[in-house]
């Protein structure tokens, strides 16, 4: 399959123009010339995946909002735009801070940009292939040459050869290799390009997420500490009513050790903090000795309502993970070209003037006499035999693009499911915390409930101790409800790609939004 190919295989430089046409005049046929600069680019022309097939994620056409949980619900804009920095839609200074420090200096981040540069840098060197190559020589030798070699039978002669020369070549891309090469090159670009923004995206969801869960950690201790500290009070007042004999000793015993299991969840809440902090510090690019912790609580944080929802058609063309996997099977569509321009004939015309002399002085005078020396002319190099090497080249270049096509449609697929997890685990998340929203409420009122009893004398103290650990029980359970839904609502911006098509110019570097 022949195509026009790039717009600059076909742009000849000067040089190349009056080298042309010195070949011509020397005799070489226009006829040859002409077919050879209009040569076709064998190989597949690569075609952009055609849009999904499905028009929603889930079953539902549209999925509904969510049920009014702690007094909010979620709804989902389908076609709305998705913000580029959509962290900020939670309403918190300090998590703006700790995302713009990770964007500013996360190794990992940088390492993007850098394979970025590299994969740009290594295009504009692949460019070259479309321009003459050109070189200077210049070499000295003091040599013995025997007149036999050339049928004499005069003792040989021992002298001095200076040269100086310089030579011009140009490889005609006649069924363009070195345009697929090019083509190659360009996609790998792209390729590293989603690569930057994929890296870009998990690092912003991986900061907010974790911001998150320490909030939640850190609220979760709080929380633990003060149901600890209630059950000392009624363990002391037990304690007393066991001395006087008025409570069993069995029920004391209960309390010690439902206590003891509070004070143990203790540990892992703690480490979890910890852990949440270190992952942070690395996130941010700093050693976590010198890392400077957030001031975010989780009760203080805006719940965003309006979800954008982008549809699927769109989300194939806006995942950096489903882009660059496109740019995979772009540069191995143009390898499959690469593969199939070896098996034709190369072609090569070049140029070679100097002049040789036996110093450095009369270089310049022997020029124009004997001592000057030049070549030019086209030359073709065709491959005849390499046993299967080249057919089975391209044949696995072939297999190459079509595991490519498969990781693709696998790409897809998984971008899809995690949108669709996304959205029940919205919809779950409401119901699961407004049950716990419930919970607390009912175990708020009970707690009053049983003070104004005791403060009238029909309920003892133990009673209060025992209304309030529930009332703290059930705001663990809620915290922990609310911190999922938080975290399930980055979780639905990043699957939608995290809208890095809608960053600003100052913001498409890497260095901070």
């Amino acid at each position: 399959m022949c195509s026009s190919g790039n717009n600059e295989a076909r742009r000849l430089p000067v040089n190349t123009i009056t080298l042309f046409t010195f070949v011509w005049r020397r005799g070489a046929g226009l006829g040859l010339l002409a077919a050879l600069l209009g040569g076709c680019t064998v190989g597949p022309d690569f075609v952009r995946p055609v849009g999904s097939a499905t028009e929603h994620y889930t079953r539902e056409a549209q999925p509904a909002p969510t049920i009014v949980a702690g007094g909010i619900s979620q709804e989902f804009i389908s076609g709305a735009t998705v913000p580029g920095d959509w962290w900020r839609r939670f309403g918190s200074a300090q998590l703006d801070a700790v995302v713009r420090q990770a964007i500013t200096n996360n190794p990992t981040l940088q390492a993007a940009e850098a394979s970025l540069q590299e994969s740009q840098d290594s295009l504009r060197a692949g460019y070259g292939v479309f321009y003459p190559q050109m070189n200077a020589n210049m070499g000295a030798s003091r040599q013995r040459v025997a007149s036999t070699q050339n049928g004499g039978q005069t003792p040989g002669r021992i002298f001095n050869l200076i040269t100086a020369s310089g030579t011009i070549s140009y490889a005609l891309d006649v069924f363009g290799g070195s345009r697929r090469t090019v083509e190659s090159l360009r996609a790998q670009s792209e390729y590293q390009r989603y690569e930057r923004e994929g890296a870009w995206l998990a690092l912003t969801a991986n900061v907010v997420n974790t911001c998150i869960a320490r909030a939640a950690y850190a609220e979760e201790i709080r929380a633990t500490e003060e149901l600890i500290g209630l059950e000392q009070e009624q363990m002391d007042l037990m304690e007393a009513q066991v001395r006087a004999g008025t409570v069993a000793y069995t029920s004391l015993l209960s309390l010690r050790s439902l206590m003891a299991a509070n004070r143990a969840l203790l540990a892992p809440l703690e480490q979890d903090v910890s852990r949440t902090e270190h992952l942070l510090a690395t996130l941010e690019g700093v050693a976590p000795a010198l890392a400077v912790w957030p001031d975010c609580e989780l009760t203080g944080l805006v719940l965003p309502t309006d979800l954008p929802l982008s549809l699927p058609s769109e989300l194939i063309h806006q995942r950096p993970d489903i882009l660059a996997a496109e740019a995979q099977m772009a540069a191995a569509s143009a390898k499959i070209g690469v593969a199939t321009a070896v098996m034709y004939p190369s072609f090569n015309i070049s140029g070679t003037y100097g002049t040789a002399g036996s110093s450095f002085g009369n270089l310049s005078a022997l020029a124009a006499a004997s001592g000057q020396f030049w070549s030019i002319g086209p030359s073709v190099t065709a491959p005849i035999f390499q046993g299967t090497s080249l057919w089975y080249g391209r044949k696995a270049a072939q297999d190459a693009f079509q595991q490519t096509q498969a990781e693709y449609r696998q790409t897809v697929l998984a971008a899809f499911a995690q949108v669709a997890d996304a959205l029940n685990a919205l919809q779950h998340d409401a119901v699961g915390l407004q049950a716990q929203t419930e919970a607390r409420a009912a175990a708020s009122e009970a707690l009053e409930l049983v003070r104004v009893n005791y403060r009238a004398g029909l309920a003892a103290y133990a009673d209060v101790l025992t209304a309030d650990g529930q009332f703290h029980e059930a705001t663990i359970a809620w915290l922990q409800a609310v911190g999922q839904r938080h975290q399930d609502t980055v979780g639905l911006f990043a699957a939608l790609g995290g809208g890095w098509w809608n960053r600003e110019a100052q913001v498409g570097k890497g260095g901070g939004p």
